[in-house]
């Protein structure tokens, strides 16, 4: 399989694009990869490029764009993934299986029974590795759009886009079975996962008020870490080209 990797910058045909150091070090050290042979690149926008390596020399790595192609892997329909802060290894699953799956978005934030805290550089330097986590996820499974990552400090700043569930058990709440047609034919799905201790009953308030309903998958209770993925691939097994 052609190795592919994302690159934030404009891509023409016909030009030489001159790689970053990380990228030289992957395709030379861990690809053994050399002048003349091929990889593709893309940088978000839509589609991929076709490139040929130049060289992949420490001072001076360069490839050249041979071709564009106009390929779309994205879900028809964005699903956007609203995950209450819990421990850090949990996110990171969450943003690489959920990416592969195809989520168009994601939003960390504090719930009350969230046993996450960051500000500041510490954030800073939390979303900049969960961001790597998710390009690198996003290189590996094909996609042509890269989603981002933001963390919100409380859940009435949480974004809302489209059909709003929360993932809940309660005795009202709809079911998938009720819910996936209306999915079909939503472009934006947002989908509100609760912590490790799952939300407190002021959580669903707040979330209530700023328009997600509750949504139940099945007989049984998820992981949090489990739920996103589980719903990604049962979304797109109904949307998916």
């Amino acid at each position: 399989m052609t190795c592919r990797l994302y690159l934030n910058q404009e891509l023409h045909i016909a030009i030489s694009i001159n790689l970053p150091s990380n990228h030289a070090h992957y395709l030379r050290s861990v690809m053994r990869l050399s002048a003349g042979d091929e990889i593709v690149l893309f940088n978000g926008s839509g589609g991929e490029y076709l490139c040929t390596v130049e060289q992949l020399t420490r001072e001076d790595p360069s490839c050249r764009v041979d071709s564009f192609s106009d390929v779309d892997r994205e879900m028809p329909s964005r699903v956007h993934i609203v995950q209450a802060a819990c421990r850090s290894e949990k996110i990171e699953t969450v943003l690489q299986k959920a990416t592969e799956l195809g989520a168009a978005s994601f939003t960390i934030v504090r719930s009350e029974r969230s046993s996450l805290k960051l500000d500041g550089a510490k954030l800073k330097k939390r979303l900049e590795r969960w961001q790597n986590i998710i390009i690198e996820a996003a290189e590996q499974s094909g996609r042509t759009m890269i989603p981002k990552v933001s963390w919100a400090n409380a859940l009435k700043d949480t974004p809302t886009q489209g059909l709003n569930f929360i993932l809940h058990p309660e005795p009202n709440a709809s079911s998938w079975k009720e819910q996936n047609e209306a999915m079909f034919n939503s472009d934006d799905i947002t989908l509100a996962i609760g912590p490790e201790g799952g939300w407190s009953d002021r959580d669903i308030e707040t979330l209530n008020t700023s328009g997600f309903t509750c949504l139940t998958f099945g007989p049984r209770i998820m992981r949090t870490e489990t739920a996103a993925p589980a719903l990604l691939a049962a979304i797109q097994s109904r949307l998916d080209r």
